[in-house]
């Protein structure tokens, strides 16, 4: 069996060295380690804990090393980050423990020669006091939350202190597995009850046909999986998905639909009946919106490989599009923490990409259709801001619905949708 430590060490180090999605690089360590199912639960509480609390974590370190941290070898620095988590937030890892498994890791590696150094600082943090800032600036809730700042000042503008503190603070809670039952093979009371025969307890979610584990499970090799009863889809994004509500028959345009959950969801509310075109620019991404439909037995999806900002005459007219953008992702961060350590840019290029794709959902839009603006982002430039500009333009649109799902109000991901129709 392999290091559940050591696989969550070299899972961060790819993170980081690749920036690469945390939950994909997981799975992917998960497919070439031989690892127990306990085993793999640790491996993947160090990763994204580690990833939850890294700019935390680098603080406290930062205390008790006389050299910069980002002098420090990679896998050092790794291993002293899980090593400190395990220390910091997991009671139930005695404090000696993580040290000495942290040294054996060390001794073991290229790195052995930091054997010492790593012992030494974490044996150090072990018997003097840390503290942690409590103040409200910006650079003490970075450290506090354990986000970057230029995404507090984001939050803070958009949403004020308060807000800001809270959403910070729910970032850092695990978020729960929330899946769509897929009413075209089985229904909410048939799949509880299948899970419950493996005793896996599942409750109702806030809308209908959605339901939440009350633990994690191994979702890609479960057999009721596999048999397509299910997808995965938190609330917001299936609360977003109804809001379109397409009636049986209607054709559907998704422009940006990989992976494909909100087309799934959209075929299930349509009852398989109808077509939906699923839009992607890239061709492996297209493969998975194909992988997904063929899974949940769903035959009205047809995957399209296709730029959303460019009109393609070729598709023809639709009664519903939805325009789920790209998008800066900091509605998502409690799934994806790595999302809070990227670097600050310039959102605008990113913006205008978002708004062009909008504006060409209109060419493929019926007279009297449904078009629906969603991300995954609590940015107003992104949301809001960008719908309102769109108005301006096209005044013969009218918004009918508009919300923003927040976190800590709403219990969903951070989302944010409009709807709009063309009168």
């Amino acid at each position: 069996m392999d290091n559940p430590r050591k696989v969550a060490v070299k899972t961060l180090l790819k993170i980081e060295h690749d920036n690469a999605y945390s939950n994909i690089s997981l799975a992917s360590a998960f497919k070439e380690a031989e690892l127990s199912a306990a085993d793999k639960a640790l491996a993947s509480a160090l990763v994204y804990g580690v990833l939850d609390r890294k700019l935390t974590l680098d603080y406290v370190l930062a205390k008790f090393m006389k050299s910069p941290l980002k002098k420090t070898a990679p896998f050092t620095l790794q291993v002293l980050r899980t090593a400190l988590y395990q220390i910091m937030y997991m009671d139930k890892i005695p404090e000696s423990a993580a040290v000495d498994e942290a040294v054996k890791l060390i001794k073991k590696s290229r790195e052995s020669r930091n054997s010492g150094f790593v012992n030494a600082v974490l044996r150090k943090i072990l018997r003097e006091k840390y503290e942690l800032p409590n103040g409200n600036t910006v650079k003490d809730m970075s450290i506090k939350y354990s986000c970057s700042e230029w995404i507090i000042d984001s939050f803070l503008k958009d949403y004020g202190p308060q807000n800001t503190q809270m959403l910070l603070g729910e970032s850092l809670k695990a978020a729960s597995l929330t899946i769509r039952v897929n009413t075209l093979k089985t229904d909410t009371d048939s799949l509880i009850a299948e899970f419950a025969k493996m005793g896996v307890a599942l409750k109702n979610g806030a809308i209908e046909n959605s339901l939440c584990f009350e633990k994690g499970i191994d979702i890609a090799n479960n057999t009721l999986f596999n048999k397509g009863y299910f997808h995965v889809q938190d609330i917001a994004s299936q609360t977003v998905t109804s809001v379109l509500n397409p009636a049986g028959g209607d054709r559907v345009l998704d422009m940006c639909a990989a992976p494909g959950g909100k087309s799934c969801t959209l075929a299930e509310i349509m009852q398989n009946k109808g077509e939906i075109i699923s839009c992607d620019i890239y061709d492996a991404r297209v493969g998975l919106i194909r992988d997904n439909a063929k899974r949940l037995g769903i035959d009205i999806i047809k995957p399209t490989l296709c730029d959303a900002t460019e009109y393609n005459e070729q598709l023809g007219e639709f009664d519903c599009v939805l325009c789920d953008v790209p998008c800066s992702g900091l509605g998502v961060i409690r799934r994806k923490p790595e999302v809070k350590y990227k670097e600050k840019q310039d959102l605008s290029e990113l913006e205008e990409i978002q708004y062009k794709i909008l504006c060409n959902a209109v060419k493929y839009l019926k007279k009297g259709g449904k078009l629906l603006y969603s991300t995954c982002t609590l940015r107003r430039a992104e949301n809001e801001n960008l719908v309102i500009r769109f108005q301006k333009e096209y005044n013969n649109f009218q918004k009918v619905y508009e919300h923003t799902y927040m976190p800590h109000i709403d219990g969903t991901d951070g989302f944010y949708c409009a709807l709009l129709t063309k009168e």
